[in-house]
């Protein structure tokens, strides 16, 4: 952190301090609800989870050189601490005093899919340039914003910030603190349903964002998506369109992949081309780059600086990240789930030579039209020829239900149950994908493949 003291944190979360008064003008080196990043002069946040309770770490975090503790009852040791009514309100009230502390450019981006694909993406281009700051790993809710926040430093000249939500309200808490200079939104897709309904929810939950844009600020937003291309502007601007559709601002042509580890495209904006390089596969790795290449020239970037930076970009986690073994081709895009990403991971698959075969799971939060919405992904399964479907859960048995009568396919109710079939349904050369959202712990098929 920056300059920032105990007597700043206090006075914008309102809290009741207990403690030395010489304390209050000590800077904080660090704000973490993680005991284990405790440091000197850290502000320890002691929060009320679902299996442990921050607050019986204090004496810990006190001892190993901690400044403070923010909690919601007085420290077993009496030490040092502001009392609070919600750790996690107090976290994002400090964090909108902290973020008040800095003029450079903020990024905020939201979106039903790709959020974390594009945030790589943008900061990789933006660090051709710029000192950039970016949210670490998905670290994008209503905790995971105001640590990210926490994590800014004075040499930093530009923050971009990715930003979840689940639920009407969230996003105006979210962009509240961050205050975005650049709204990008991905696309609007099936996700959260249980609480947004649809898709129109989902758009109007979404763009809360642009409730708290800066006046200067623009919106960033994908073309091809039909709920974002009817916004003729944003708080009186007309925003940025990118996507693969032409009418765009920012488009592309001649899209090439290797099927293994690259995609060549043409960029094409304003009577301009120059030719990029993404190490990813697919389609949607090139809108992505679209709108780090929109970010780019907001920003001034040359167009070799963000050819450059979209070919430093490189794949986090299990997001369609391609395993060479002796006898298969793996693509591991288990990190998450939702129709539009099962839709794309598909069309990825489909592009590749040989036998494809598709382990597909269940996809979560999809609210009353979770069945309907797992039969679309098995007709779109079958559209795309696929050889093999092997459906894995009690909701994926729409997909099988779906795929069976067309294509070969399987169904197993558990993970257990297919990792004993999974051996004599695989043979040599061919491309697997495996894909259902998080909570399915996909990443053991992953793994158990790999040793095949």
């Amino acid at each position: 952190m920056k300059s920032f003291t105990l007597r700043q944190a206090l006075d914008a979360c309102k809290g009741e301090y207990f403690g030395e008064l010489e304390l209050l003008q000590r800077e904080i080196s660090s704000i973490t609800h993680d005991s284990r990043k405790v440091q000197e002069d850290t502000l320890f946040a002691a929060i009320v989870g679902e299996r442990v309770d921050g607050h019986s770490f204090i004496p810990q975090c006190m001892k190993m050189g901690a400044l403070c503790s923010l909690c919601e009852k007085t420290p077993a040791d009496n030490s040092p601490h502001i009392l609070v009514k919600s750790t996690k309100q107090a976290l994002i009230d400090i964090a909108t005093a902290y973020r008040e502390t800095f003029s450079i450019p903020f990024i905020g981006i939201t979106g039903s899919v790709g959020k974390t694909t594009t945030k790589e993406m943008i900061s990789s281009v933006l660090s051709q340039k710029f000192c950039v700051h970016k949210t670490q790993g998905n670290f994008n809710n209503d905790l995971g914003v105001p640590l990210t926040l926490f994590a800014l430093e004075e040499e930093h000249q530009i923050a971009v910030i990715e930003m979840g939500i689940s639920d009407f309200g969230e996003m105006t808490v979210l962009s509240q603190i961050v205050k975005p200079d650049v709204c990008v939104i991905t696309n609007i897709g099936n996700c959260h349903l249980e609480n947004l309904k649809d898709r129109a929810g989902v758009c109007r939950a979404k763009t809360e964002m642009f409730k708290f844009m800066s006046e200067t600020g623009i919106a960033v937003l994908c073309g091809d998506d039909d709920k974002l291309s009817g916004f003729e502007a944003v708080n009186g601007k007309a925003p940025v369109f990118f996507g693969l559709s032409p009418h765009n601002k920012y488009t592309a042509r001649d899209i090439i992949t290797n099927n293994t580890d690259r995609t060549d495209f043409t960029v094409k904006y304003g009577g301009c081309e120059f030719s990029a390089t993404v190490s990813a596969l697919g389609n949607h790795m090139v809108s992505n780059a679209l709108c780090a290449t929109a970010i780019g020239k907001y920003f001034d970037l040359s167009d070799e600086e963000i050819a450059k930076g979209i070919s430093e970009y490189k794949p986090t986690g299990s997001r369609q990240n391609v395993i060479k073994t002796e006898k298969l081709t793996i693509i591991d895009d288990c990190y998450n789930a939702n129709p539009a990403s099962m839709r794309a991971s598909i069309e990825t698959l489909a592009g590749f030579p040989g036998r494809r075969v598709a382990i597909l799971g269940d996809m979560k939060e999809l609210g009353s039209r979770e069945h309907e919405l797992h039969r679309e992904v098995g007709r779109f399964a079958v559209e795309k020829k696929l050889d093999l479907v092997i459906a894995i859960g009690p909701l994926a048995l729409d997909v099988y239900r779906e795929t069976r009568p067309h294509i070969d396919s399987e169904w197993f109710e558990t993970l257990e149950e297919a990792k004993l079939e999974l051996y004599e349904m695989l043979t040599i050369g061919d491309t697997v994908l495996v894909k259902a959202s998080h909570s399915m712990n996909f990443d053991e098929v992953v793994d158990y493949i790999k040793e095949l």
